[in-house]
């Protein structure tokens, strides 16, 4: 009978894993995780990031009221964008963030105008609205579609139509991509040495690793087997002994 210990096994197996390769992945990993991080810009302003994009909640003075035109929150931006939102997930995470930075609800202004070749709202920029997060409400707009403007409640997360000239608001988000200005550009030559490297190291990892496992499951095997024979061989002077005996009980 041939039996085999699994914990034998088991212990052989732990101690030829391929540690050494999956190390070398995690740090490819690493490398190509910090190459494609971005940065907010260094303005001297807070930008808090979100994605692949950056955001600048304008505080303003806590003892003054703090009300923006249109155009007086678009010079606040510096140049760059307005809130513009495009899914959900950036929506919820104005309404999250919101009540770090004001006290009670505002409404915020949103980068987006009526375009009159279209005859519909879209993004400063040109991009179309595909994401639309709108109060309900049954009844009709009384502005004229030029002078429609739309603001995001802080609290609610939902969009109203204002007017562009009339309306003043609360509060003002700019917004920008997430640069890569301040971290040096990996060398392409740089980028594929590492990578021949690791493509290397895995290999010869893998070829020593196939190697150590199967020197040591082979004689982890053969001293694991007991082998136990079926029956007892008897030696000639034995074999000779038990024919006499049976001939001598012969009647």
């Amino acid at each position: 009978m041939i039996s085999l210990s699994p914990l034998t096994v088991m212990e052989s197996l732990k101690k030829t894993r391929p540690r050494p390769v999956l190390f070398c992945v995690f740090v490819l990993c690493i490398q190509l995780q910090l190459g494609l991080t971005g940065d907010c810009p260094a303005d001297g302003r807070t930008w808090v990031p979100f994605g692949d994009r950056c955001y600048h909640f304008v505080h303003g003075e806590e003892d003054k009221a703090k009300i923006y035109s249109l155009e007086s929150a678009k010079t606040l931006c510096q140049g760059f964008e307005l809130l513009s939102v495009q899914s959900a997930e950036e929506n919820d995470f104005i309404i999250s963030y919101s009540p770090d930075v004001w006290k009670g609800v505002v409404n915020v202004w949103l980068g987006m105008y009526y375009d009159t070749n279209s005859e519909d709202m879209k993004w400063f920029g040109d991009s179309p609205v595909q994401f639309t997060n709108w109060v309900d409400s049954t009844s009709p707009s009384d502005l004229v579609p030029m002078d429609t403007c739309v603001a995001l409640n802080s609290k609610t997360g939902k969009w109203e139509n204002v007017s562009c000239l009339d309306e003043v608001e609360n509060g003002v988000i700019c917004e920008t991509n997430q640069t890569e200005e301040a971290k040096p550009k990996p060398s392409p030559l740089l980028s594929a040495l590492v990578i021949l490297s690791v493509v290397a190291i895995v290999g010869v990892s893998a070829v020593i690793w196939f190697l150590h496992q199967k020197h040591s499951l082979g004689s982890t095997i053969v001293t694991a087997f007991e082998y136990h024979p079926p029956f007892r061989v008897l030696d000639t002077d034995q074999s000779c002994l038990v024919e006499a005996e049976e001939t001598d009980s012969v009647p």
